[in-house]
């Protein structure tokens, strides 16, 4: 029997990289789909994957900073496709800048990482948390290997600054929730090949050579290296998991 069965699971972000495959994933293992990412076009493609490859899935427009609209879609998804019982919460945004910048584009780069980074993960938890507390739901964050270490080249503190943030804010709920048998974790990715690095990846291949020297696995993750963990963490071979992380970063922390 599919691990997720019976299961709607929400998925932030999913219009490319780590939000898709996860999606594709969750959809092989029996799960229906909602598909969320604040650009319609890509919502649809992952839709269209979905279904393509047999599974059941429903896409929409959703900019996770906007807490009154996440609050409207969790209604929306409960009336038209059913109740949810496992969250994703990918979306996400990288800005590679340093705090000695110009200061209105370092205030910027804050605002704006911290608005979807980490408070985007508030609103649509918060948004969703009546169904997932009816229905024992299961929680994934999407943290970074900067939910522990800052990387230098090139320098983050508000992409830092989120994940730290991802992790506590899923540690906190673990234990809120844990008595009402909703679990909270996390996926600690490392470097990943994704659209959200692509520039990097272009342009800095210094920045990628050091992320290699430090990774055992010798290689750039996958976006699909990540479904893995995600499969385990809704499903109910992690029973007795809450409050973790699970490191997918080619042993990127062992160094």
């Amino acid at each position: 029997m599919p691990l997720l069965q019976n299961h709607i699971a929400v998925i932030t972000g999913a219009g490319s990289g780590i939000g898709r495959a996860i999606a594709v994933g969750y959809a092989r293992e029996g799960a229906r789909v909602v598909a969320l990412d604040v650009d319609a076009d890509s919502a649809r493609q992952t839709a269209k994957l979905v279904s393509d490859a047999g599974g059941t899935v429903d896409s929409f427009v959703l900019d996770v900073t906007d807490r009154a609209a996440c609050t409207a879609m969790a209604k929306q998804i409960a009336d038209t496709v059913g109740p949810v019982s496992i969250l994703v919460n990918n979306a996400g945004i990288a800005r590679r800048n340093g705090m000695t910048g110009a200061p209105e584009a370092v205030i910027k780069d804050w605002e704006d990482v911290i608005a979807i980074n980490l408070t985007g993960v508030f609103n649509v938890t918060h948004a969703f948390l009546g169904s997932l507390r009816a229905n024992k739901g299961r929680i994934v964050n999407i943290g970074s290997i900067q939910s522990f270490v800052h990387i230098r080249q090139p320098s983050s503190p508000a992409y830092t600054a989120s994940k730290h943030g991802v992790l506590g804010f899923t540690r906190a709920l673990a234990v809120e929730l844990g008595k009402e048998g909703v679990r909270v974790n996390a996926i600690g990715p490392g470097f990943i090949e994704t659209p959200l690095n692509a520039a990097t990846r272009a342009n800095n291949p210094e920045a990628v050579r050091l992320f290699m020297e430090h990774t055992p696995l010798g290689r750039a993750g996958k976006p699909e290296d990540i479904v893995g963990p995600a499969i385990f963490l809704a499903c109910d071979l992690s029973s007795y998991v809450t409050g973790s992380i699970v490191m997918a970063d080619g042993g990127y922390r062992a160094v």
